[in-house]
């Protein structure tokens, strides 16, 4: 038997036109969440997930994807996400064929980025932004800001490349900083981290506002949606249905919410670390602000869900994502004011990408300082967050004390996470 090289895993068929759809061509064997993962990476590369088609015996995949860049995303290296993706794929070896497990992927190794330079607006954003076209994940960062206007920042990355410990690698990084920083930069260094405690300490009162997710008997999911975009008023409330008389060996699970950035990879989240998989799946158009997905869908053991209880846990977790896929607040800290973002981490140990460089783009529109900031983790009713914590500079043309100005900044930051 020929197998197929590595590089015919994935094809990416370029738009004709400007502002046509780039086509993406999964052809590989299949793992648990590989579709999970390689919307993961689609994500990381900031592009939207138009419309897509998803098919598997549970031994070979085939899935075709239609992306386009979301609006703040820069310049796509189409080539490096090509490559990032062949990453993602299981590779076509004997080990397949005898039925072997996959081997787990080895831990990144973590480095520590540290500059001082000058403050002045949109430096962070312009910071991360630089660190993601090169391809390294901000795994934590703590930013301070010194009396005298500089800036102390403290970026702990991995290299989705796995380079980063090559002299060419690091210079590269470090030239794109020094190029991004200017001529006010003290220093800029990159070197291996040692051991990092992540863990974000928050007070009981704030830790229970910003990680809720329960509807309660007073909250619709129409008023929901309403406060994550007015704009949704017009669009019917999210329906997951189930259902088992369609086919003799899955579980169809049929689909009707809002749209909104990373969608389809807030489901397959879900649907991974719920252990079930997708057998076949249509991610259709968007349609007034509304997407329709139909996923034939069985248990890891090959079996329907045929259980009531089951088939309403998965359906009630679903619906909690598509409401509620991060979460956006300010509170107060001491006299000033902190924005807190949430970010679901999968069971795998890996969160939504991007959501730090998104956080800075919408500070950065707004004209706004960031004091500091740094990332942790949390862990809240047997599960585990990533925390984006700015302490926002008063020096600002906003008045932070006013609730319709903290609520404006909330909205905007939700909305650029959201994709509206």
């Amino acid at each position: 038997m020929v197998l197929p090289s590595e590089d015919d895993a994935v094809s990416i068929q370029k738009g004709k036109n400007p502002g046509e759809p780039h086509i993406i061509t999964v052809n590989c064997p299949d793992k648990t969440g590989l579709s999970c993962d390689i919307c993961w990476t689609i994500l990381d590369f900031g592009l939207c997930i138009t419309k897509g088609d998803v098919s598997t015996d549970g031994r070979w995949c085939y899935i075709v994807l239609w992306v386009i860049p979301h609006a703040s995303t820069g310049i796509v290296r189409w080539s490096d996400l090509k490559n990032r993706l062949v990453m993602v794929c299981p590779t076509c070896s004997t080990s397949f064929y005898l039925n072997q497990p996959y081997p787990c992927p080895k831990a990144s190794q973590v480095y520590l980025i540290t500059f001082c330079c000058l403050d002045r607006k949109g430096l962070l954003h312009d910071v991360t932004q630089v660190l993601c076209e090169l391809q390294l994940t901000i795994q934590r960062v703590k930013v301070t800001t010194t009396p005298d206007g500089r800036v102390l920042d403290l970026f702990f990355v991995t290299d989705n490349l796995d380079l980063l410990d090559t002299k060419q690698r690091k210079d590269e990084t470090c030239e794109q900083l020094y190029c991004v920083l200017g001529d006010s930069c003290v220093s800029c260094e990159l070197k291996l981290a040692g051991n990092q405690n992540s863990a974000s300490s928050l007070s009981p009162g704030v830790a229970e506002e910003l990680f809720r997710c329960e509807l309660s008997s007073s909250e619709s999911e129409q008023n929901c949606a309403n406060k994550l975009s007015p704009d949704m008023t017009k669009l019917k409330n999210i329906s997951v249905i189930t259902d088992n008389s369609l086919s003799p060996s899955h579980t169809l699970l049929s689909i009707q919410c809002f749209d909104h950035k990373g969608l389809l990879y807030d489901i397959l989240r879900t649907l991974k670390d719920c252990n079930v998989q997708v057998s076949y799946g249509r991610f259709c158009p968007v349609k007034k602000g509304a997407r329709d997905l139909d996923l034939f869908i069985q248990q890891k053991n090959g079996d329907k869900i045929v259980d009531p209880e089951k088939q309403n846990t998965l359906c009630k977790a679903l619906k909690n994502e598509m409401l509620h896929p991060l979460r956006v607040i300010t509170v107060n800290r001491g006299p000033d004011t902190e924005l807190l973002v949430a970010n679901p981490v999968e069971l795998s140990g890996k969160g939504r990408p991007r959501v730090f460089y998104d956080v800075t783009f919408a500070l950065k529109c707004l004209e706004m300082c960031v004091f500091s900031a740094e990332i942790g983790r949390h862990s809240d009713a047997d599960r585990e967050w990533e925390v984006y914590r700015f302490l926002l500079d008063e020096n600002c043309k906003f008045q932070l004390s006013n609730v319709r100005v903290r609520n404006h900044i909330v909205d905007r930051v939700r909305r650029t996470l959201m994709g509206w």
